[in-house]
């Protein structure tokens, strides 16, 4: 336990599940946040909608994902952002979000509970 060390922009260390971490995500959703969060989770098995499994790491504003050569940037990941949200969270597939990447960020998304399927 880390007590009450606050990192980023306030991210309780203590916050050990992944339930924990959704509630502290969704309760202000911004790119900084989603960024954060995507930090702690650098090397985690992801897998695409075609079942292939990634993982990323982040490096400053990039995030490099073992599958890909090209980075995919925080601004990028900050518009597929705007877009599920603009969809009220309800996003079919990895195109409707418009975005490089979107194959990787789609689960990611999933994952963190950002969008659902309907």
């Amino acid at each position: 336990m880390h007590g009450n060390i606050l990192i980023g922009d306030g991210m309780p260390m203590q916050l050990k599940n992944k339930e924990e971490v959704i509630m502290w995500l969704k309760k202000d959703l911004t790119i900084d946040r989603l960024w954060e969060v995507m930090a702690l989770y650098e090397n985690f098995p992801f897998y695409t909608m075609r079942n292939l499994e990634f993982a990323y790491i982040i490096k400053g504003n990039e995030m490099f994902v073992n599958r890909k050569e090209k980075s995919i940037t925080k601004a990028t990941v900050g518009m597929a952002l705007c877009k599920a949200l603009e969809l009220d969270g309800v996003v079919s597939g990895p195109k409707k979000l418009g975005t490089f990447g979107a194959s990787y960020l789609y689960p990611i998304f999933l994952y963190f509970e950002i969008i659902r399927l309907e």
